[in-house]
């Protein structure tokens, strides 16, 4: 007999099973999926890390998607604002996204600032034990207003952005993250975007990411 379910605001709903697992998806593809979470302030060059990490996987037949903040505020999440209601909810939404994706087999790379340590600690228990992989940008917030790429800074000090993280909007940072990256020091002296991707890809590399387990 079918049983329905009611689920939040939804009623009448049924979990339907596939007949091609997790594990069958990973050995086609020979890795692991996973979610590397992008975590910094804006300027933290979160995007051009992953990019670039994504770049050097496919380089060696591995296959990873960017998950961009500034991009999925395009379609998904484009009726979203900035407000820590907001906030939460694109963090929500994407973290469901990111853990579709990772259950397909696919390496995630979500680049989002998720300033609040709660949001990014509910992705972490949504998925599967070793599924969520914290990376946090590390770098002083003055060295991020100095280099201000877009100009967004200089617009929140001049109060034209209410709630812009950093300036009058907290950024929470993690505790224990998986991965640390130092960005910079307060010398504002950038580390290459390929040295942090490369120690990325080492950590993927020694933590099983990169290949399907042979017991499976």
């Amino acid at each position: 007999m079918s049983t329905a379910y009611t689920v939040g605001d939804s009623t009448n709903i049924k979990w339907h099973e596939g007949s091609v697992s997790r594990e069958e998806r990973e050995k086609l593809l020979d890795q692991r999926g996973c979610v590397l979470w992008f975590t910094g302030l804006s300027g933290s060059g979160k995007s051009t890390v992953a990019y670039t990490l994504e770049h050097a996987l496919a380089e060696r037949g591995k296959l990873a998607y960017v998950l961009d903040g500034d991009n999925i505020r395009h379609g998904l999440n484009q009726n979203l604002g900035f407000t820590a209601a907001d906030r939460e909810e694109n963090i929500r939404r994407i973290g469901e996204v990111s853990k579709l994706f990772a259950e397909s087999g696919m390496i995630t790379l979500v680049s989002f600032i998720s300033p609040y340590r709660a949001d990014r600690d509910r992705v972490r228990q949504r998925l599967a034990p070793g599924d969520f992989v914290e990376v946090y940008m590390k770098i002083p917030l003055e060295v991020c207003e100095s280099r201000d790429p877009k100009g967004l800074y200089k617009a929140a000090r001049a109060g034209k952005i209410k709630g812009f993280t950093g300036i009058d909007d907290p950024y929470e940072e993690p505790l224990q993250p998986e991965l640390a990256m130092e960005v910079s020091k307060a010398d504002g002296v950038m580390k290459a975007p390929e040295k942090m991707a490369g120690d990325i890809l080492a950590y993927l590399e020694s933590n099983g990411y990169l290949s399907c387990p042979k017991n499976r």
